[in-house]
């Protein structure tokens, strides 16, 4: 029979409701949790991914108000550029109001500066499973109490204001890296753009990932949200992609306060400012509202996906064992088993050498026709060029032969012909 609680409506008949009558103090719970999460820090890796001068490194300095980055200097060009993308990290610990965090950033020098951008997304993804093997691997240790967390938990993706939408390598790029990890895209250097400009741009830009059904980051909205907290989530979901403007520089307002903004001979962008970009936005969902939500979705989510294919391609399928099956039996059984996969995978293989070795035959056969064909014409249209020649020749002699029969014989051709027979004489 199912359990009343004390407003009279049916529950679940495993779970009983019960009123206390006084307090307990379990309450104090979050309270523990928080003194705990203090005392033992908190760690955030971000990983910001665009073509070169963007403005990545500052907008990192801008986010989190360290100088992680320093200054780049106007340095010239190496001599021999390099090859494909690099993947550079670096790590800081910052404290706020005691509050302590390492964190991590990524950045893909290389990406998109070469000719051929083709693959360029392979090595940064390379480098986020690489991370997701390493944690897998602490985790199937014997002893876990020391885990370090490297997996990437959120990456900024930097797109060019072109106006016209995404471009292909950002396409080829976010479907890559989408299942993988927490997708924030950006819109760099947004001070270069109208207002109307920007509108039209993010427009674009969200058909485009919509059409190409890209997975990008969004605040999840629960259903013990407050008002508040949810017109929160809808307000920064409305500006995604975020058009954003870094700067650590502190500019002087006519009152005499200082911002961090950017001053042009048109006037001053305010970094801190929503009405003149996003940054606000973003730093308020990356930050301080939203980073244990994209922590936890790589860990509940993007990890366990990639963990479950993992093992799954390792042949590590969890399998029910009933108890009144002997185990050396049930080893047994699996060894058999294991064998014939491997004998059929090996008469797979030998089928498929077989075909490859017949088709490259057939491939070298008709290349072999063809060459024979091939000189068999050049020999026939060389052939039939000597005819044409030989009885051009025949031609021309008979027409010299026919000139020389009808040409007059005249004395002085005589005395020359005489004169000369005489000499010989």
């Amino acid at each position: 029979m199912a359990a009343t609680v004390a407003n009279g409506s049916t529950a679940n008949p495993s779970i009983v409701k019960k009123a206390l009558n006084g307090y307990v103090g379990f309450a104090n719970l979050p309270n523990q949790v928080h003194r705990r999460s203090v005392k033992r820090g908190f760690q955030f890796t971000l990983m910001v991914v665009g073509d070169s001068g963007l403005g990545k490194s500052t907008l990192v300095n801008t986010l989190f108000n360290v100088q992680l980055y320093p200054p780049k200097a106007n340095a010239t060009a190496p001599v021999t550029p390099p090859k494909t993308v690099e993947i550079q990290a670096i790590s800081a610990e910052i404290e706020e109001k005691g509050v302590k965090m390492r964190l991590s950033v990524i950045d893909t020098p290389g990406f998109g500066d070469f000719v051929n951008n083709e693959e360029s997304w392979k090595p940064i993804l390379e480098n986020i499973e690489a991370r997701y093997d390493a944690y897998l691997e602490q985790e199937m240790r014997v002893n876990r109490s020391k885990i370090v967390d490297t997996r990437v938990h959120g990456c900024l993706y930097f797109l060019t204001g072109t106006g016209h939408g995404l471009r292909q390598i950002d396409i080829e790029f976010m479907k890559r890296l989408s299942p993988r990890v927490n997708l924030i895209p950006v819109i760099a250097k947004a001070d270069t753009m109208t207002e109307d400009e920007i509108r039209i741009f993010k427009e674009r830009i969200l058909e485009d990932i919509q059409h190409h059904r890209i997975q990008i980051y969004q605040p999840p909205i629960h259903d013990l949200d407050d008002d508040e907290t949810v017109l929160e989530c809808r307000e920064i979901v409305s500006k995604i992609p975020f058009a954003v403007v870094g700067s650590t520089t502190e500019v002087s307002l006519p009152d005499g306060t200082t911002v961090r903004g950017r001053r042009y001979p048109w006037g001053l962008v305010e970094v801190d400012n929503e009405e003149h970009n996003d940054f606000v936005k973003l730093r308020q969902m990356l930050i301080r509202t939203h980073m244990e939500e994209l922590k936890t979705y790589t860990n509940e989510v993007l990890f366990e996906t990639y963990r479950t294919q993992k093992l799954v391609a390792m042949g590590k399928e969890q399998q029910y064992i009933p108890k009144e099956i002997n185990p050396l039996v049930s080893l047994e059984e699996q060894r058999a088993a294991h064998e014939q996969k491997l004998s059929k995978m090996e008469s797979d293989m030998k089928l498929v050498f077989q075909q490859k070795v017949h088709e490259k035959e057939a491939k070298l056969k008709q290349s072999e026709e063809e060459l024979y064909a091939r000189h068999r014409e050049m020999r026939e249209a060389l052939e039939k060029q000597r005819a044409e020649l030989e009885d051009r020749k025949k031609k021309l002699d008979q027409l010299i032969v026919a000139q020389q029969s009808q040409r007059p014989f005249t004395p002085e051709k005589a005395r020359k012909k005489g004169g000369f027979l005489n000499r010989v004489a």
